[in-house]
């Protein structure tokens, strides 16, 4: 049982990155305006309903293509962090780090994002995907007994990243609406300004749990 339930989620994992992937491959060669669902699932090789399984629309299996995982690898990068280090810079240097450092392929994909409103917002979505990893992650550093605890930290830092995102991709007033937006500022100023907010709170959870460390 054990190993048909293992190969079963595998087959899942292997559909969302299929999906996702032909997402985003039409979305860069016909604009994602001209690509529809059911372009999407034939070329994944899956049926339209299928594909109504994994993403709720087109913008969200676009822009899965640049963030999937993305929500494992901040847990794990928070998780790795020596003990001894701030709680807050754990978590700011994590977020920073998965959401600045994008590969080449990635690069023509949030230029896509740029480009389109409703990629814009979907993205912007993407940053409540963490969110319960994340707790799973602080709890352990805190060792805590009370887990309402690390998932409200996780959702403030949720709910950061989405301001921060949110300001970097907001076109300017001058800037023609659906056209080319340039972000404004530099990510990584933006996010750990915005978490800054949630350091106290960081601060003082470390401090109940006996686990702040020395500065």
């Amino acid at each position: 049982m054990a190993s048909r339930t293992g190969l079963r989620e595998q087959r899942k994992q292997a559909t969302r990155a299929a999906l996702r992937e032909a997402a985003l491959r039409l979305a860069l060669e016909r604009g994602p305006e001209n690509v529809r669902v059911d372009d999407i699932a034939e070329a994944a090789g899956v049926a339209p309903r299928t594909y109504n399984n994994y993403f709720s629309s087109r913008e969200q299996a676009i822009v899965a293509a640049v963030t999937a995982e993305r929500e494992a690898r901040v847990a794990a990068a928070v998780a790795a962090r020596p003990a001894g280090v701030r709680l807050a810079d754990a978590v700011a240097d994590a977020i920073v780090e998965q959401y600045t450092d994008p590969g080449e392929h990635d690069r023509d994909a949030l230029l896509l994002i740029t480009t389109r409103p409703a990629l814009r917002e979907a993205f912007v979505d993407t940053a409540t995907a963490f969110e319960q990893p994340l707790a799973a992650a602080i709890a352990q550093r805190l060792g805590e007994t009370a887990p309402h605890t690390s998932h409200v930290l996780a959702a403030g830092v949720a709910a950061a990243v989405r301001v921060a995102l949110h300001e970097w991709v907001r076109p300017a007033p001058e800037q023609p609406a659906g056209g080319l937006v340039v972000p404004s500022g530099s990510l990584p100023d933006l996010l750990r300004t915005a978490l800054e907010t949630l350091a106290p709170a960081l601060d003082a959870a470390e401090e109940r749990a006996g686990r702040r460390a020395a500065p």
